[in-house]
């Protein structure tokens, strides 16, 4: 006898298992029990687990029998017809769903040719056994695993067409890409997902060599003309909202250019985009600390008498102003009401991003990179055809991620560019390298995709001959404009004293261990002294009693809170942080002693 679990729930016992799984199988062909309900018999454990819970990852796969497939070519002339739909043949029993359980005891074939009479289900298409963005690398067949994920995760952060009607769309922290391209190099997925609606990259002419030094590691060196005609610029859009809040007692917000006499009043300057409504007009250039929804509040608190004597200088300044750092154009204003009634302003900013040194790009093989080097046209390297590449690329980057697929997207983008066409590049059904090489023969170049440059500061001929080709680049949302902070002095938390956190509270920098011997190693140690001292006090110590004392401003001397004036007090300097330390120590019942050296 077998147990009988559903949902690892022991449910009860069966004499057959094998027979109990097979029949289970067979009804859910016929359509009896539920399409995503999985069976799988455990030899080592002697029971049947049956799985029908939520959230299992369940594929569908084409069923065999017999070594023959179930899906004919009448289906397939039904399916082009429209007389037949997905779920028909799932109905049918063509095609079935398995989970990881059920995967155990199957055989699955790739392709049609390898079936033999122990298969019991084949692939609907190789590329199936990746997700969606994974099957948008191409030729990722050639490469590292890890690399085709890495790939796949790099094309989610990349700026692109998203969106139709993004004009009149309120999206937070939007990026959008200015003159977005269909890629040469395309595999089946581009077509199903109708990524030519979507589009995120350009296509660029990249060259593999090294530069003066600059693109050491994985950074990049980019043609100063191919930016200053477009390439992978884009816009930043930002919404800012306010509405006016309803409060207890009838009060409410006021959005309008706040009075002088309101409490937090700013200065003139701040509010001078602002017109007649307390809105900013459309098109106003704007950066931090500027004001641009004017908005009036009342009071926090107010005592019994102040609800019948609400004076103008009572209610407190609570307008909209951009945050440390900000800045932009004004590119939409719209004023609504929300679901209660109020009014509601939001403003979109809009930041144009042109590619700057520290900007990131990436292939679709996960060989992303930052620019180091901007170089203007006429410095960069040219090939015999006068043609000059948009990226430079470093070789160096290739033999460690293993990425062949990179080299092989760059002989396919060849290709496509001088035979107008887009090239098939299909995990595991892509056009081969050798047809590539054999095509690029035809046009009269060198089939391995080599070509001779030409140093544009001597016009001499390079020694080496050097790889070029055409591929798909993609500009990503890290941004160094968005990043870009530094900070002297500045706001610090009200408990610790320490620099606030964070770009936009205008927060300071954090020095850790690992900084600090760079510090040291770099001879410069003497910086640490004012690294770390962000939060330095100085606080008088009783020597008796190892407690902090205090001022008496009365008297004009320094007190203990034990022996009072009899003790002598020595001035340390301490840490903010460790003050408060001690402090905590005391409500919890600790003495904390500090033992000082007397100074004589």
């Amino acid at each position: 006898m077998a147990d009988v679990y559903l949902d690892f729930k022991f449910i009860g016992e069966v004499k057959k298992p094998k027979e109990f799984i097979s029949r289970i199988v067979t009804e859910r062909k016929a359509g009896d029990l539920p399409t995503h309900l999985n069976a799988e018999y455990d030899k080592n454990v002697d029971a049947v687990f049956i799985e029908i819970s939520k959230g299992r990852a369940v594929r569908p796969l084409l069923i065999v029998k017999d070594g023959k497939i179930s899906l004919t070519n009448r289906h397939l002339e039904q399916l082009e017809k429209g007389e037949i739909s997905w779920s028909d043949l799932i109905k049918q029993g063509i095609i079935e769903y398995l989970d990881a359980s059920e995967e155990e005891n199957a055989l699955v074939a790739y392709w049609p040719e390898a079936i033999t009479s122990e298969h019991t289900h084949l692939e609907i298409a190789p590329l199936s056994i990746v997700g969606l963005c994974t099957s948008l690398v191409p030729f990722g067949n050639h490469n590292h695993g890890v690399r085709n994920a890495q790939g796949a995760k790099n094309q989610k952060q990349a700026l692109g067409f998203y969106a139709a009607n993004f004009f009149t769309r309120m999206d937070m922290d939007l990026s959008l890409l200015h003159y977005p391209q269909v890629p040469i190099v395309e595999t089946i997925m581009h077509d199903i997902s109708n990524y030519n609606i979507h589009p995120s990259g350009q296509n660029v002419t990249v060259v593999i060599m090294t530069h003066s030094g600059y693109n050491m590691e994985d950074a990049i060196v980019v043609n100063q003309g191919s930016v200053d005609r477009g390439m992978g610029r884009s816009s930043y859009y930002r919404p800012v909202a306010a509405e006016e809040l309803r409060y207890s007692g009838g009060l409410i917000d006021e959005i309008c250019i706040p009075d002088k006499e309101v409490k937090g009043y700013k200065t003139e300057h701040d509010y001078r985009f602002l017109e007649d409504d307390g809105i900013v007009f459309p098109e106003a250039k704007v950066k931090e600390e500027d004001v641009i929804i004017g908005k009036t509040s009342p009071p926090r608190f107010l005592n019994a008498m102040d609800e019948y004597n609400l004076a103008t200088s009572s209610r407190r300044e609570s307008s909209l102003a951009l945050k440390h750092g900000e800045q932009g154009i004004i590119d939409f204003v719209m004023v609504t009401e929300n679901e209660e009634g109020n009014k509601l302003v939001q403003v979109r900013m809009r930041d144009l991003k042109i590619p700057e040194i520290g900007d990131k790009f990436t292939s679709r093989h996960g060989q992303k990179g930052v620019i180091s080097l901007l170089v203007p046209e006429h410095d960069i390297p040219f090939f015999a055809s006068g043609i000059k590449p948009d990226i430079i690329f470093n070789s160096h980057s290739l033999p460690t991620r293993m990425t062949i697929s990179h080299i092989i997207e760059l002989l396919g983008g060849k290709v496509g560019a001088f035979s107008g066409r887009n090239i098939n590049s299909t995990l595991f059904e892509g056009e081969g390298e050798k047809d590539l090489r054999e095509e690029l023969k035809q046009y009269g170049l060198k089939d391995n995709g080599t070509e001779t440059v030409y140093d544009p500061i001597t016009g001499e001929e390079m020694t080496t001959r050097v790889f070029v080709g055409n591929m798909y680049y993609m500009k990503l949302r890290h941004m160094v404009s968005n990043k870009l902070h530094a900070r002297g002095r500045g706001p610090i938390q009200l408990l610790t004293r320490q620099p606030t956190e964070g770009r936009a509270k205008e927060g300071g920098l954090r020095l850790g261990e690992m900084e600090k011997d760079t510090f040291v190693a770099h001879g410069s140690s003497l910086l640490l002294k004012e690294r770390f001292d962000s939060d330095k006090v100085t606080v008088p110590i009783c020597d008796k009693s190892g407690l902090i004392g205090y001022f008496d401003a009365r008297k004009n001397k320094m007190i203990s809170p034990v022996h009072g004036e009899d003790s002598i007090m020595t001035t340390v300097e301490i840490s903010y942080a460790f003050k408060l330390l001690l402090d905590e120590l005391r409500s919890m019942g600790i003495y904390p002693m500090v033992r000082t050296e007397q100074k004589f």
